[in-house]
């Protein structure tokens, strides 16, 4: 299920065979001094284009079973961010019972009016997944109630961060300001070094191409097809779920679009020791 590449900068892996290799320096400039500092870095970080992999079992047995292995608490407590879908609790009670079929129980939507609260249990979280729906409306309410700099601060803890469509979008590197998808970029929390696109192979990923023509070959583009997702491990290696993913990378003048093939029989990666 899984292909591991190294350190994303500029992969020039062009064709359709799984492979693992190295980032190598291409017409794509990057910086590891752009994301942000993590004192332990020693969780995953998982990016889901949409819910199904919550769900998905590969062999009868659920994929997200490999996120409770990274968990060392016996009773883990899980945040579900909502900003992005204006808390919407028909998404939360996906997560619950995502959540529950992994067991863990103790869970809580942190409701974009953030009380104290919710800030409580989120300092206390194990895992906190930021949820789909509007990239831009997330991140205002990150920004404004300092939820940006809890997650950066939680993830430095060791808590397992996932990202689901606007959420794995917002765990990258930018975003196209603005909901129309138009005008500059915005920084993200660039907590993964790529810009993140997701579910837009329809329109053959128009604004994940916009965004790195803007960004001018200083990052990768990594764009996650529907049902898909991507495994970003603590030594800067990244595995394709269940499909392809789609990278972008400005050469020059030229955009280059090739593909990271999951790897049939591979099991996501489980904890050292």
């Amino acid at each position: 299920m899984l292909v591991r590449i190294r350190a994303p900068c500029g992969l020039r892996g062009e064709g359709a065979q799984p492979q693992t290799k190295a980032w190598e320096s291409s017409g794509a400039v990057f910086s590891f001094d752009d994301c942000k500092p993590m004192a332990l870095a020693h969780q995953p970080i998982y990016l889901f284009a949409d819910s199904q992999l919550l769900f998905w079992k590969p062999g009868g047995s659920l994929f997200c079973r490999s996120l409770r292995d990274w968990l060392a608490a016996a009773a883990p407590k899980a945040a579900y961010l909502g900003a992005s879908n204006a808390d919407n609790p028909e998404y939360y009670s996906l997560f619950e019972a995502a959540m529950a079929a992994i067991g863990i129980e103790q869970c809580r939507m942190i409701r974009s009016r953030f009380s104290a609260d919710d800030e409580t249990f989120i300092n206390e979280a194990d895992l906190i997944l930021l949820a789909g729906g509007s990239v831009a409306r997330g991140w205002r309410v990150f920004q404004e109630m300092g939820l940006s700099d809890i997650i950066v601060r939680r993830r430095n803890e060791g808590a397992l961060l996932v990202g689901v469509s606007a959420g794995a979008v917002q765990l990258g590197m930018y975003a196209l300001a603005g909901d129309e998808a138009a005008g500059g970029l915005t920084e993200m929390l660039k907590l993964v070094p790529l810009v993140i696109g997701a579910h837009e192979e329809a329109q053959d990923w128009e604004s994940l191409r916009q965004a790195i023509k803007l960004l001018k070959g200083r990052a990768t583009g990594m764009g996650i097809q529907t049902g898909g997702g991507l495994i970003y491990y603590p030594d800067q290696s990244i595995a394709a779920i269940r499909h392809p993913l789609h990278e972008f990378v400005l050469a020059g003048n030229e955009l280059r679009h090739s593909f990271l093939l999951p790897e049939e029989g591979r099991s996501p990666r489980t904890p050292p020791g």
